[in-house]
This record gives structure tokens, C-alpha cells and sequence, in this order.
């Protein structure tokens, strides 16, 4: 068999990924002639090459520009590289209905050791954390099969996390403001042990503070407690000074920067 023809026949299986392991056994070409016909095939568009070693087939509809997005194949491949993940952050925010801050690239949440990035593929922006939370996980049907995405609640957490991943408190705000409709505080908990303090303090006092969302805040404030009664005073932004004339507030966050929502 042929490169050529195991291309053929993963069109008629509709079978859209493959390794260059996979195409080696079924072959039984040497590992440098697979790799050579690969580059060809990727040369002339008939595949490409999002991962060193894995490849995807180009659909039709894709064919002119030859660029798939990242939700075609993003399950295959972490099968592949054998990681768990999710999407995250802007790009999970958007399935929420909250995509007027789309991210220029798909997020991805995985766990270290860190995904060494590829030059030929600029679409994907990875991400890490110790452990991913599988039950906080939702699916979604894709093209070609399903991608798995943070839960409202997971997603609110990750944008003040990992704020500075999306530009910074001031976006993850907006991003929240958004979002905050989805997120139900009735099961909030379930994320307490996959963050830190200091991210629920800061999501309790933007909510309360700068959102408004003095119900949900409530709420949240009342799980804090249940979950933990120690509080210690903690800075808004930590790429700031100490704001000396801020008041002090239950969350027990000090203002030093000014966060004002964009316009949707």
C-alpha cells in the first residue's frame, strides 16, 4: 500500500486524522519514506499537519484556504499526544454565549508537561493546570465528532485565574459580565478544590463590586465560608501597588486597580 492510497482510504472511512505511526503499520514503508510522502501530500494540500506527527485530511470545504479549524480534529489529537484537555477560557466562554471577546486562537487546557508549540500551527494556544476536572467538563457535537469545553462555572474560575492568559483582569471582567448568567453558585463548589483562594475572593468581589451581581455574589460568599472561614487581605491585581485610600470590603480585596466593563 501507498501513502497515497491510505489517504484514499481514510477519505472513504471518513477516518479525518491519522499518525505517522499509523500510516508506518499499515504500509510497512521505513519511517523515512512515510515522512517524506507526508510532506509531499501536505505540499500539495491534500493534508496537513497541525502536530509534529499527526496529520489531518483537508475537506473540501476547507480546501481553498487549507486552514481547519482547531474544534475539526483538537479531540483526535489529544487522544493522540495522550493528554486530557478541555477548551477554555475566551473560547469556552464563547459556547456560554458570551463570544463578543473571541480569542484569536482556540485555548486549550491541559496538564504539564508543557506541549512544546508548533510553527505550523498558530490556531491553537495551550494552557495549563495540575489536574483536569473531568466531572466539570461538558461536550459538544463538532464536524467530525465532539470537543470537550469548561462548564459555566469552570470557565467564570479559569477567566480570573488565568486572567493574564486574555489580557488581563479589565477583559475577564467583561468576558464575566457575560457570562455571569450562566453560572449557577449552587454548584460553584465543585470547583473550590481546582483554584486557589485568592481567585474566589477576586471573582466574589468583581461580581459584587464592578457586576453588580449581588445575588450571585451572596451566594458565592456564603460557599466561601462553608468551604474555608479564613480570609487573608489580598490585592485586586498583583502587578500593582497597595491602593492606601480603598475601603475595605467583605471579600477582603484591595482595589489598586480600576476595572471599568467594555461596551457589548
Amino acid at each position: 500500500m501507498t501513502v497515497s492510497t491510505f489517504i484514499r482510504e481514510c477519505e472513504i472511512r471518513g477516518q479525518v486524522t491519522f499518525t505517522t505511526e499509523d500510516v508506518r503499520e499499515a504500509t510497512g514503508l521505513s519511517s523515512r519514506y512515510v515522512i517524506t510522502e507526508l510532506q509531499r501530500q501536505v505540499a500539495r494540500g491534500r493534508i496537513t499537519i497541525p502536530y509534529r506527527g499527526f496529520y489531518v485530511v483537508i475537506p473540501p470545504q476547507y480546501a481553498l484556504k487549507g486552514i481547519i479549524p482547531p474544534s475539526y480534529y483538537i479531540n483526535e489529537l489529544m487522544k493522540a499526544v495522550g493528554k486530557p484537555y478541555y477548551l477554555c477560557l475566551l473560547s469556552a466562554a464563547a459556547f456560554h454565549g458570551a463570544a463578543h471577546q473571541r480569542a484569536m486562537r482556540t485555548q486549550v487546557m491541559t496538564i504539564a508537561p508543557r506541549i512544546k508549540p508548533s510553527g505550523m500551527n498558530k490556531q491553537l494556544e495551550w494552557n495549563y493546570r495540575q489536574q483536569i476536572p473531568s466531572e466539570l467538563l461538558l461536550t459538544r457535537n463538532t464536524e467530525m465528532g465532539i470537543v470537550l469545553y469548561s462548564n459555566a462555572e469552570l470557565t467564570a474560575v479559569d477567566l480570573i485565574q488565568f486572567a493574564g492568559h486574555i489580557g488581563g483582569l479589565q477583559r475577564a471582567a467583561t468576558v464575566l459580565s457575560e457570562l455571569i448568567g450562566e453560572v449557577d453558585m449552587g454548584r460553584i463548589e465543585r470547583v473550590f478544590p481546582y483554584t486557589t483562594m485568592a481567585t474566589l475572593q477576586r471573582l466574589g468581589y468583581i461580581s459584587e463590586c464592578i457586576l453588580e451581581e449581588h445575588e450571585k455574589a451572596g451566594e458565592l460568599y456564603v460557599r466561601i465560608n462553608a468551604f474555608t472561614p479564613r480570609w487573608k487581605n489580598i490585592l485586586l491585581s498583583n502587578a500593582a501597588p497597595v491602593n492606601q485610600e480603598d475601603s475595605a470590603n467583605r471579600w477582603h480585596v484591595n482595589e489598586n486597580i480600576e476595572i471599568e466593563i467594555d461596551e457589548l
